[in-house]
């Protein structure tokens, strides 16, 4: 019996390591630009939805990201542990101007960290700002319509 209960348990873990990660919840969605380009960014505003962020996306479509609202101006740092995607992510002071940009690569958990507090980081596709010769004083506009 004490075997057939620790074969269960074996598989029980088995088959819950086969799975795939859970369903992540549906994220308001806010428009936002940087000059002409125009950014599609999930917003990530409580605990829940900042830990997960983009982990287990397998890609990103064009001008979509994830914007990071957090509840202090602090030096906030980012990692990509669980994330499949290479990104690159811009932290935003509070009047939403670029502080500093860090490409990230996928699987990683290094951290890369705003140079001075933050009230906000974007992420997205790596290269995305630096393709658009985007970078620090660059100011973010449509970030009131996320708080």
């Amino acid at each position: 019996m004490r075997a057939l209960l620790v074969l269960g348990f074996i598989l029980s873990v088995a088959l819950l390591g086969a799975l795939p990660p859970p369903a992540r919840a549906q994220l308001p969605v806010v428009e936002l630009s940087a000059g002409m380009h125009r950014i599609r960014a999930e917003l990530a505003a409580d605990d829940s939805s900042r830990m997960r962020g983009l982990m287990f996306r397998e890609s990103l479509g064009p001008n979509q990201g994830m914007l990071f609202v957090f509840d202090e101006m602090t030096t906030h740092c980012m990692w990509m542990k669980n994330t499949l995607i290479p990104l690159s992510v811009a932290f935003l002071d509070e009047s939403a101007h670029v502080i500093n940009i860090a490409d990230m690569m996928p699987q990683t958990e290094d951290a890369h960290c705003a140079t001075r507090p933050a009230r906000y980081a974007l992420e997205m596709a790596r290269g995305w700002f630096a393709q658009r010769g985007l970078g620090p004083g660059t100011r973010i506009r449509g970030i009131v319509n996320a708080r």
